[in-house]
């Protein structure tokens, strides 16, 4: 695997790529990860993600909106271990994640607001594939999406 830092890629291709204006956390055990963005608008529930994790991942990176909410957790340990498992390079979350000290040692980018240790609801509810703004950033399904421990970088 290729390593790629988000400041280089910012020096090489500058206005090409938008910069998300929040900080994120950087809790998986991949430190730098690229792909396509793949993308899921869900508020505290992860029914959604449920079946996307069991999809091939080809290498995309998959972009939660939920919202930014830190009241309850989008991602887990066992969620995590079948997305890395299922060749995705990793899951950015507009809200919380759980199980830290696991997501750390599995072969997965991850990267969030924050965690805590709640569940979300499992109905389902949320879009698939859709363009996400937040954090002064818009996600496009097939745009790359870059993220190291600088931040996270999309294409325009």
């Amino acid at each position: 695997m290729t390593t790629i830092h988000t400041s280089d890629v910012y020096d090489q291709r500058g206005d090409e790529c938008l910069a998300v204006t929040e900080s994120f956390a950087n809790l998986g055990g991949r430190r730098q990860f690229s792909g396509p963005v793949r993308t899921v608008r869900c508020f505290e529930d992860n029914g959604l993600l449920k079946g996307i994790m069991e999809e091939p991942g080809e290498g995309a990176v998959l972009v939660v909106d939920a919202g930014g909410t830190l009241r309850c957790a989008m991602l887990g340990g066992n969620m995590a271990l079948r997305f890395s498992q299922n060749g995705w390079a990793g899951v950015i979350v507009y809200g919380a994640v759980r199980d830290r000290h696991e997501l750390v040692g599995i072969d997965l980018g991850v990267q969030a607001l924050g965690s805590n240790p709640r569940r979300s609801g499992k109905a389902g509810s949320g879009e698939r594939d859709v363009v996400l703004t937040f954090a002064d950033t818009t996600f496009r399904p097939g745009a790359m999406v870059y993220a190291d421990d600088d931040g996270i970088l999309v294409e325009r």
